[in-house]
């Protein structure tokens, strides 16, 4: 894929937007509030950027531009680990009501997603995983248990994915019960949500292998804008830190590893943008789609391992961000499943 000047200008935009509001200090005032998360740095990057939008049709009360511009920013934020509802709402819920092909659902739903109003959260996961759909549907009503749910603590609608389709249920619905999960991850909430016979609104069938590339392709946007924010603080680090007279990043041995993390970040570069035009424009093949996701889980793993290593022991305190880049890489290798058969196109 190559990236437009338009598409360029905006990921430039989101980027100096972080840069200013989003930094460290602010990631980590978000991990300590009721939602995990900077909320005015959302509402910024709602009001000024339009970034909740971008995917949602012009019909619908959005920007229309589409999906190659929502993983765009998906993957700045990976770079921050920030997490407001863009991949949980902005992109994985409103990709779920499109693909239920439910105008009226859309027309009520998206406009105040795409204001930054209203907070979508998919319920979808068994307890075993994505594999399996954790709520069933009987007569109009819904019973069983989502697991780990993006953004489920407060969303205000709860998209839930069963095997007869996709239900819309209000997040203060009776027989609802969310349940915050504590995760490895402490910068990125789960949530358990129960329904016990719980009212629902049927919005439609839903294409249950395209919306889990989509979960894939944006995972692992967001798995190389951490893996390349990891690679530039080893390299910043390596020019500062001296060691017998003399800055680690003058050392040969250290020198190739930074190259190796640098080859891993470009080949994933390629990978997922390869995967994330071909979502966009329909011609993408499920093996790209998981060779991008296989490929940007074993990039940010190898990266972060090195980032750990370069950086010492600093790299394992509370005060330094590299751990929480590590728990990360773990978090997401695990997030939406991963693919269950080996990589080979049909002859």
């Amino acid at each position: 894929m190559t990236i437009t000047a338009e598409q360029q200008e905006l990921a430039s935009t989101v980027r100096a937007v972080l840069a200013k509001h989003g930094d460290s200090a602010a990631m980590r005032r978000g991990l300590e509030g009721e939602r995990g998360y900077d909320e005015q740095l959302w509402t910024l990057l709602c009001e000024q950027v339009g970034v909740a939008a971008l995917a949602i049709p012009e019909e619908f009360g959005g920007v229309g531009v589409g999906l190659v511009e929502s993983l765009l920013v998906v993957e700045e934020l990976g770079r921050t680990l920030a997490s407001p509802p863009m991949l949980g709402s902005a992109v994985l819920g409103v990709q779920a009501v499109l693909l239920a092909g439910n105008a009226e659902a859309s027309a009520r739903l998206l406009p105040e997603v795409a204001e930054g109003a209203r907070t979508l959260a998919v319920c979808w996961a068994g307890a075993s995983g994505w594999d399996s759909f954790g709520v069933r549907a009987d007569g109009g009503k819904l019973s069983g248990t989502a697991h780990y749910v993006l953004d489920g603590t407060y969303a205000d609608t709860l998209l839930v994915v069963t095997a007869d389709g996709l239900f819309e249920v209000d997040g203060n619905a009776e027989g609802v019960t969310r349940t915050a999960v504590p995760p490895m991850d402490p910068t990125r909430r789960l949530t358990t949500i129960d329904f016990a016979s719980v009212e629902a609104r049927a919005l439609g069938p839903v294409d249950i292998a395209r919306l889990r590339e989509i979960a894939w392709a944006a995972v692992a946007a967001e798995q190389l804008g951490a893996a390349e924010r990891c690679l530039d603080m080893t390299v910043e680090y390596s020019k500062s830190r001296v060691q017998f007279g003399r800055p680690i990043g003058s050392f040969q041995a250290l020198k190739h590893r930074m190259a190796d993390m640098y080859v891993l970040v470009e080949s994933a570069r390629s990978l997922v943008y390869l995967a994330v035009s071909g979502l966009a424009d329909g011609s993408a093949e499920a093996v790209d789609i998981a060779a991008a996701r296989l490929h940007a889980i074993a990039t940010l793993n190898s990266v972060v391992s090195e980032t750990v290593q370069m950086h010492g022991g600093i790299a394992i305190t509370w005060e330094h961000d590299a751990h929480l880049f590590f728990k990360r890489a773990h978090g997401d290798a695990q997030l939406f499943g991963t693919p269950a058969h080996p990589l080979a196109r049909p002859a």
